[in-house]
């Protein structure tokens, strides 16, 4: 059974349309304003993306091309240097080839800017940033290079790059909604923000991410739908001032009956219309016949000059044909088919009538056949004609018109006229009927016009000074009937958006809960000892208005949480606001990019930021930059695995970048100087020195099995980390590391690269080690756990050197 997708905060919100008391019209308009859900982003164009190297050359504190090498796969870097080393400058280089845009100059003054943003040492050198990204379960390399070909910061080129170097088009590598939405980054410079409280950018970009433009869009819809109304009847309010005003001084009864239709309590539109139509009953039935009058429309010469030409033409043609004889063909046809068959049946040439021998020979009878031809075609075209002039008839015969109803009980002219127009349908003679309905329908036309005319100037001058209040009052009665529907639309909608608040802060905040829920874990890992409590995370307000509010309390007392907090827990306030927005699960950037997030902490923060950062290095790539030791320090003393990576600057900023923490190699170390104390307490020794020595071949099994499982057998990251995350014991890990398969026995496989290894295998695994009671078993041991890693190291790049031949 699968799992169901969660439901749409639109079909959630139609489904409280149903489960509440709304009366039917609140609920109608309610359904009516709710917005489609908006399309969402697929979270980038081709899946995973993250970082392999980050170069720069020209720019910033970077002079010379320098490039930063990064390790595969999920994992905590550490870019540690100087301030001034130009670690930072690698930072934004990142985020400036990806998005093109620096947040640490948003804002500032574009003079700053534009003088900043080369690097002053190295004029000559053409400005450059480039990021190589690894794409997808595969890891497909793109890079991603951003030149500069002149003085100004936006004079710049942005080239994508294939592994097989054809050009790309960086909307089909990176979604560009995701990295504003779900952004990777995390500068100083917005750290330093959360001191000035600007968390609008962060509210939108938590409304999108979660889709909430969806709740802020019908809550504006509804807003919008009472200022509507609003508008409307203010509107026609408006006009019932203006036009009172204009009716007083207007001596017509018909302006007085206006006015007290207009101003009672509710204004009589019903009165207003009759007053439009007629004013009286008497008044509106004259006005209603004098608009039938002035519309009256009599024949159309045109159509009718038509059917007269076809009619008469029919006629004529049927009289040449002499339709009147074709009954008389057909006869004469009957009689001579008869004389035929009985020549052909009797085989008699004798005249069955006259008695006449050797009359109906064959002679004959071809003649006969010959005239039997003559008449048939003779017939048919009588028939044609006859039925030509039928249809003809019948034609004009539709033209003319009864006399219309409204006008029978009329005696006038016109009238008599029409029903000579009217009596020319039961004409039937063909020439009869053409002449009379000519000289009719040029009567009536010109009669027509005439009652036209008198009724257009009856009706002008009936209305006379009252016509422009006419126009004015059915302006007033269209604006006035779209207020009463105003007044009931406004008060439903007023309604809906009582109705609908209390359900946008429901819905906002149970999609916002979990997001909340891991900025207070951050929160609680950062500043575990903190008398600062961060409670809820709240959204507040609409896309461009909003507002991130959070409960901040200080010994279980309320404060404002700009007032009452550190310069450290500000920055690890913006952290925790950060993470859970980089981290969201439709993010398609498995890194984070965070520059200088220890400055201002504690010692104690400083180890809670360590934790958070390797809990997310768990599934990601995480890159901190920090001039602060303390970070470092931290990582190697909670014995967190992370590569340090150490940037200084020379004379004219050259930038080198050095490794300055191997896993293996950092573990053995410390076992190392821990053997060599002859101080050390036997049980130290027994206990704690294996479990070092133990760490140092777990990580070189881990190194060896990550590149095995990616470059053997070609899996994804994703299905890498999983099967790196279900080792369980030591020999799982060499296992794994060796043979590929952390089910299979690797006895064999460790006593072929490093003999006697295998019982310092199971020791590990065991846990059981024999006593160390002098320096030299304590130094013996890390030899050999030195020599077993080494040799494992070694098998990961024998095989790959095997693979390439």
């Amino acid at each position: 059974m699968t799992d169901q997708p969660p439901a749409s905060l639109r079909d959630l919100l139609l489904d409280r349309m149903r489960d509440f008391g709304l009366v039917p019209e609140v609920r109608e308009l309610l359904r009516e304003l709710v917005p489609d859900e908006p399309a969402r982003s697929s979270g980038g164009r081709a899946g995973p993306v993250q970082l392999r190297s980050i170069t720069a050359a020209g720019w910033r504190g970077i002079g010379p091309r320098t490039t930063l090498e990064l390790p595969p796969g999920p994992g905590l870097v550490v870019v540690a240097g100087p301030n001034g080393s130009g670690k930072s400058s690698f930072a934004e280089a990142a985020e400036t080839a990806l998005t093109g845009r620096n947040s640490r100059w948003d804002g500032r003054r574009a003079t700053d800017w534009q003088k900043g943003w080369r690097n002053l040492h190295s004029p000559d050198v053409t400005p450059e940033v480039c990021v190589e990204l690894a794409i997808g379960e595969r890891g497909e390399t793109v890079t991603v290079r951003r030149t500069w070909h002149g003085l100004k910061v936006d004079a710049a080129r942005t080239k994508v790059e294939g592994s097989d170097g054809s050009e790309r088009k960086l909307e089909e590598v990176l979604d560009a909604e995701a990295l504003d939405l779900a952004r990777p980054f995390l500068p100083y410079s917005e750290l330093g923000s959360m001191i000035n409280g600007t968390l609008g950018g962060l509210h939108d970009a938590f409304f999108k991410l979660l889709g909430l433009e969806l709740l802020a869009e019908l809550d504006g819809r509804v807003k919008d739908a009472v200022s509507e109304s609003k508008q409307t009847i203010d509107h026609a309010d408006a006009l019932t001032a203006q036009l009172l005003d204009a009716l007083g001084p207007l001596d017509d009864p018909r302006a007085r009956e206006a006015t007290q239709a207009l101003s009672g309590a509710k204004r009589d539109l019903g009165r207003v219309r009759a007053l439009l139509e007629g004013r009286t009953p008497a008044a509106a039935t004259e006005v209603a016949r004098l608009q039938q009058h002035a519309s009256l429309a009599g024949p159309d010469l045109a159509e009718v000059g038509g059917a007269v030409v076809r009619l008469r033409e029919a006629a004529a043609r049927a009289e040449e044909a002499r339709y009147g004889s074709a009954e008389e063909a057909r006869r004469l046809v009957r009689l001579l088919e008869a004389a035929i068959e009985h020549q052909r049946r009797s085989r008699s040439t004798d005249c069955p009538v006259c008695g006449a021998e050797n009359r109906l020979d064959r002679a004959w009878a071809e003649q006969a056949r010959a005239e039997v031809e003559r008449l048939q075609t003779e017939a048919a075209g009588a028939e044609a004609a006859r039925q030509e002039v039928a249809v003809a008839v019948r034609a004009v015969h539709d033209l003319v018109q009864p006399v219309p109803v409204w006008l029978r009980g009329e005696t006038s002219p016109l009238t008599a006229v029409w029903q000579e127009w009217a009596q020319c349908r039961d004409v039937t003679h063909p020439r009869e009927l053409a002449d009379r309905v000519e000289r009719a329908a040029a009567r009536l036309d010109d009669a027509c016009r005439q009652v036209r005319e008198d009724a257009a100037g009856r009706i002008s001058e009936h209305d006379g000074a009252w016509q422009p209040f006419a126009v004015r009052l059915a302006e007033w009665l269209g604006a006035e009937e779209a207020a009463e529907a105003a007044r009931d639309r406004g008060k439903h909608a007023r309604k809906a958006r009582t109705w609908l608040r209390p359900i946008i802060d429901e819905l906002r905040d149970e999609r916002l809960r979990p997001f909340a829920q891991r900025s207070q874990e951050v929160w609680q890992k950062l500043c575990e000892h903190s008398s600062v409590t961060l409670g809820s995370v709240t959204l507040a307000g609409t896309p461009g208005r909003g507002k991130v509010v959070l409960d901040v309390s200080v010994d279980d007392m309320s404060a404002p949480a700009y007032s009452v907090m550190s310069q450290g827990e500000l920055h690890s306030l913006a952290l925790s606001l950060f993470l859970p927005r980089a981290t969201h699960a439709d993010s398609p950037f498995g890194f984070l990019v965070i520059d200088d997030p220890v400055q201002s902490m504690d010692p104690e923060k400083v180890e809670g930021l360590a934790r958070v950062l390797d809990a997310c290095a768990q599934d990601r790539q995480v890159i901190v930059f920090t001039h602060d030791t303390r970070l470092q320090q931290a990582v190697a003393h909670l014995g967190i695995s992370a590569t340090v990576l150490r940037v200084s600057r020379q004379t004219d900023s050259v930038v080198r970048v050095e490794s300055l923490t191997d896993p293996v190699e950092q573990a053995l170390a410390e076992a190392r100087a821990v053997s060599l104390d002859p101080h050390l307490p036997q049980d130290v020794a027994d206990h704690v020195l294996p479990a070092m020595c133990r760490v140092a071949v777990e990580a070189a099994c881990l190194e060896t099995a990550r590149r095995r499982l990616r470059d053997e057998k070609g899996l994804g990251l994703r299905a890498v980390e999983e099967r790196v995350a279900s080792l369980d014991r030591t020999k799982t890990y060499v296992s794994l590391a060796l043979l590929g398969d952390e089910q299979r026995h690797a006895r064999e496989a460790v006593e072929r690269i490093c003999p006697g290894g295998w019982a310092q295998v199971e020791a590990f695994n065991s846990g059981a080690h024999a006593p160390l009671p002098t320096v030299e078993d304590r130094k013996r041991l890390v030899r050999r756990t030195e020599a077993l890693a080494t040799a494992i190291r070694r098998s990961a790049a024998a095989q790959g050197a095997g693979g390439a031949r």
